[in-house]
């Protein structure tokens, strides 16, 4: 099998990807709601973070349900960030921001550029075959 055929095979490996959805949705969650430092390396900008975290999340989600509308993918992903900030507006350590929303929302639209313009067909045409 040649690294090609690996490489098909790993993207079209569905519940891979479910399970590392769900993983990093757990991850972002308690990072969103610590009180204590990032106990992981985190970007200098917060925004970026939250920029990095919606754009993996949502390749993660097109990676998991391939031929997944932006419909049931964007809004989810949206709501997510909005409840996240709902969240930490009721955390005394925390506050509500809607840059970090916007910063979300901003990683959402370029997960779906990587994902329409780099991995769709790569891991639409091998599912077929």
């Amino acid at each position: 099998m040649t690294l090609k055929n690996h490489l098909f095979t790993l993207l079209s490996c569905q519940p891979l990807w479910r399970a590392a959805l769900m993983i990093s949705v757990i991850a972002v969650i308690y990072l969103a709601t610590t009180s204590q430092a990032y106990p992981v390396p985190a970007a200098a900008n917060d925004k970026t973070n939250h920029f990095i975290a919606f754009m993996e999340l949502t390749l993660l989600a097109f990676l998991a349900w391939p031929g997944a509308r932006l419909l049931y993918v964007v809004p989810p992903m949206l709501v997510f960030g909005l409840l996240i900030e709902l969240t930490q507006s009721f955390l005394p350590y925390r506050e509500f921001s809607i840059m970090d929303v916007a910063a979300d929302a901003v990683g959402v639209a370029a997960g779906i550029v990587i994902w329409h313009l780099l991995l769709r067909k790569i891991v639409l045409v091998n599912s077929t075959d």
